[in-house]
């Protein structure tokens, strides 16, 4: 896991996130590591299987759908691709 060093954080920042990890039951570190993550990853991000399942369902895809191409579906492994 990586590791981070933050340095001259005004004591203003420092001491509201204090208070905010006390609120919330965790240390400081704590706070500012689940900060960083909701910061990056955000509940409303698109998640693409989400937005694939809401796709099929839009245009009536049924799982019937999905066992007729399975039967029609190349299982040939693809050939890796040459820089020459």
């Amino acid at each position: 896991m990586g590791m981070m060093t933050i340095r001259s954080i005004p004591d203003e920042v420092h001491n509201a996130l204090k208070a905010r990890a006390r609120r919330h039951h965790r240390s400081a570190e704590a706070e500012v590591r689940a900060i960083l993550e909701e910061a990056i990853r955000p509940e409303s991000r698109l998640r693409m299987g989400d937005a694939l399942a809401e796709l099929g369902r839009k245009v009536g895809l049924t799982n019937e759908d999905f066992a007729a191409l399975e039967q029609v579906r190349d299982r040939t492994p693809a050939e890796p691709m040459r820089f020459e």
